[in-house]
């Protein structure tokens, strides 16, 4: 006959191996108080999505055997400065291209000519509690004149960068994209 095996008396436990709590002396009358559920946050942007279409371009000019474009600096909403490229809406009754020779001259205060389309970028931002998704069409322009000094309040500095470092200092991905198809053209 198999002799029986002894066992040890199993310790309970509340889950994850923590022992169980002693038991508690009897509750008292009061009954047991519910938190107040916070209204959930408000998601900025869950309504509906709506549509820009910019215009904008990489200005360049050929300075002691390497390549130079000018970028804009402005204040973000969080008063960080962020490098990039001229850009801004397009006015009723203008094409792609007048709207980005306008907004670089504004931007800027150069003057330049276009000389390709770098094709566009796309991207959502929100504003006010609005979704926006914006289309930015770029172009390829070549400085033809003007002076950095008369760029609008909207920049806070026009700088020519060599186009490798620009490439780097830009700071929206989608910009550093463009600069790098700008590249390509300039050979």
């Amino acid at each position: 006959m198999p002799v029986p095996k002894k066992t040890a008396a199993k310790k309970r436990t509340g889950g994850r191996g923590r022992p169980l709590a002693a038991a508690q002396p009897a509750a008292t009358t009061q009954p047991a108080r519910r938190k107040k559920r916070k209204p959930p946050a408000k998601t900025p942007g869950k309504g509906p999505v709506h549509k820009e279409v910019s215009a904008g371009g990489v200005v360049y000019r050929r300075v002691d055997g390497g390549i130079e474009v000018v970028l804009a600096s402005r204040r973000t909403r969080r008063g960080d400065l962020a490098w990039g490229l001229a850009k801004g809406g397009i006015e009723e009754g203008e094409s792609h291209e007048e709207a980005a020779v306008r907004e670089v001259l504004e931007e800027t205060g150069l003057t330049a000519e276009i000389e390709a389309s770098l094709g566009e970028t796309k991207y959502f931002y929100v504003w006010e509690d609005t979704r926006i998704r914006k289309t930015v069409h770029f172009f390829l322009m070549r400085h033809t004149g003007g002076d950095p000094a008369d760029h609008d309040d909207e920049m806070e500095e026009i700088r020519w960068f060599p186009l490798a470092r620009a490439m780097k200092r830009a700071a929206y991905r989608g910009e550093r994209e463009v600069l790098g198809r700008a590249a390509e053209l300039l050979g």
